[in-house]
């Protein structure tokens, strides 16, 4: 077990050096991660994919499907079981009718246990049906460590999920333009509440876009965050941290300055020779047919390891797919694009000279 403790501390602080060379960064969090939202590079991490309680981070899911499934004009008349729910809210009334929007904003601004079950009920039914959609949705996004009990994020044994999972989410939630705005809204007046964005980041860093807090006793603080920076976005999560307003600002200027998004490949792009076999011409480039960007730090290098046949069987025709290439910063592979022909190779021409024309040449 020590060794093992041993271990954990010497990843996070290599961590930390990759992150910010020359210069190691100390945070609060017992589990955090620092993302690039567009490439998915993980620039920090701390026991990224230890299970934990997630609290009210529940509520990204839960506000994701409702954007995915329901029109934000719909109008929702709230039934009595969503009135008076456990913890944060937003204090509804049963038989009122809210739209899907205003619900939307009292549970990722105000953090409403009551607006998550009135939408979940609305959405598939029943707080149970809805919890399986939410697990059917963290399958399809590859959240490997994650599973829902609730719409709210009130503490259960088989409530949980990782910061690695959550940072997955808000990269892909963030995608989508109903769920982007509603977490970046600092305040909203819906019939006579007004209500106030919880996150402070949108007041305090620049480029927050908001996303969401958590807190229960068992979990403690949680916050799920996402910055933008000419045009690169990058994802904050930290898992019980009495110090997070601080840590997620530190992360997002150091975060932006250390590393920078850079195209490392173009469409188009030669990026290397192919033998042919059978050809008026013996070897054929092969280019990118994509562009890939990727968070680049000061030094690493970038090379390429093409995944094609040893050689491709004449005719060749300009823009067929021909495989992929690797590309690689500093030796590890951290994507692929597909490579096409960069131009057409014929056939050679048959020769239909009979054995005795080859022998005499024509002559007898």
């Amino acid at each position: 077990m020590r060794k093992q403790n041993r271990l954990r501390t010497a990843a996070a602080l290599l961590a930390a050096v990759l992150l910010y060379p020359g210069q190691a960064m100390a945070i609060s969090a017992q589990k955090a991660i620092l993302m690039d939202g567009q490439t998915g590079r993980v620039l920090y991490e701390k026991q990224a994919d230890d299970r934990s309680l997630v609290a009210s981070t529940t509520k990204i899911m839960t506000a994701l499907l409702v954007c995915e499934r329901c029109n934000p004009l719909e109008q929702i008349r709230i039934p009595k079981e969503a009135v008076g729910v456990e913890g944060s809210s937003m204090y509804l009334r049963e038989g009122e009718v809210l739209t899907v929007q205003e619900l939307l904003y009292g549970l990722m601004l105000s953090s409403g246990n009551d607006a998550a079950v009135a939408l979940a009920i609305h959405c598939s039914g029943s707080i149970e049906a809805f919890a399986h959609a939410m697990n059917a949705k963290a399958r399809a996004l590859g959240l490997r460590n994650t599973h829902f009990e609730n719409p709210h994020g009130l503490d259960h044994d088989d409530h949980y999920s990782t910061a690695r999972d959550l940072a997955v989410l808000a990269a892909y939630a963030m995608e989508n333009p109903f769920f982007a705005q509603t977490v970046g809204t600092r305040s909203v007046t819906v019939g006579e509440r007004f209500l106030t964005n919880h996150n402070k980041l949108l007041w305090q860093v620049e480029g927050a876009e908001g996303i969401k807090t958590g807190f229960t006793r068992a979990a403690g603080r949680i916050l799920v965050s996402s910055a933008k920076r000419q045009g690169r976005r990058l994802i904050c999560v930290t898992i019980d941290d009495s110090n997070d307003w601080v840590d997620h600002k530190n992360f997002y200027d150091r975060g932006f300055s250390a590393y920078t998004s850079t195209e490392l490949v173009q469409a188009g792009q030669s990026l290397g020779i192919l033998s042919v076999f059978g050809g008026v011409e013996e070897t054929v480039e092969v280019l990118s047919a994509a562009d890939f960007s990727y968070a680049m730090a000061a030094g690493e290098q970038v090379g390429f390891r093409l995944s094609v046949k040893e050689f491709a069987y004449a005719p060749v025709v300009a823009g067929a797919e021909a495989g992929y290439a690797y590309v690689c910063v500093d030796g590890r592979a951290v994507g692929k694009v597909p490579v096409v022909f960069a131009k057409t190779v014929e056939q050679t021409k048959p020769d239909n000279k009979s054995f005795w024309d080859k022998l005499f040449g024509g002559r007898l």
